[in-house]
């Protein structure tokens, strides 16, 4: 894919290096891979990053650890690459091309791409891991902030896991089989066992988990990291 320059900001945007999916380059995407046990039983739920602009994937793994070109829970299963044109990269006040300046200046801004993710690289490696309240979404939301994509400032874990969940591509029948075969074996494992019950709670526990997500990141923001 290849972009020229944004007419409303100036700034040049490099052409980016086709995806290769057999050697785990992503340029400009966010990308996802299944958590063991936890997408066994919840499969929307895995572990995301995103991807420089030379593909190498950025995610936030563990406490005051970004992670540099390794996923460390298994090779990329879905992705989404984003569009540079819909980012705002202002040299100052007067250049932002985005509807929210000020709030935009405040919150942090990036001259570039790869800026915004060695920024909010730098911010993460002081943050402890929570899956709860401050994990790889996390990470991955504040750098679209810091970004201003597609105008939005209100990035957050459900929006993010949102659009991988309904505009990711799978890299392949192999990676559908490693994200919902467990799953699948899973629900049909516990059924046969428990019956009905075992379908009831699974539901329940889903349901409860993602109301968890909607209200901290809706509802109740100073319970984030």
């Amino acid at each position: 894919m290849i972009v020229g320059i944004s007419e409303e900001d100036g700034h040049n945007l490099w052409p980016l290096e086709e995806i290769d999916r057999k050697k785990g380059k992503f340029p400009c995407c966010i990308v996802w891979t299944p958590l063991p046990i936890i997408s066994w039983l919840v499969p929307y739920i895995g572990h995301v990053g995103i991807c420089r602009e030379d593909g190498v994937v950025l995610d936030f793994s563990g406490s005051n650890l970004v992670a540099e070109d390794g996923f460390p829970y298994g090779p990329v299963a879905r992705y989404l690459q984003l569009d540079r044109e819909k980012c705002c990269f202002p040299h100052n006040l007067a250049t932002h091309s985005c509807k929210q300046p000020y709030k935009h200046a405040e919150n942090g801004v990036a001259i570039s791409w790869d800026d915004a993710l060695r920024s909010t690289s730098r911010q993460f490696e002081n943050k402890f891991y929570n899956i709860f309240t401050c994990s790889s979404y996390s990470f991955v939301a504040t750098c679209l902030d810091r970004l201003c994509y597609s105008n939005s400032l209100n990035w957050n874990m459900v929006n993010v896991a949102a659009l991988v969940l309904w505009r990711g591509r799978w890299v392949g029948p192999s990676a559908i089989a490693r994200s919902l075969l467990p799953f699948a074996a899973t629900l049909c494992g516990g059924a046969a066992v428990a019956g009905w019950s075992y379908v009831i709670g699974l539901v329940l526990f889903s349901s409860l988990l993602l109301a968890w997500y909607v209200i901290i990141s809706y509802c109740a923001k100073n319970l984030i990291e």
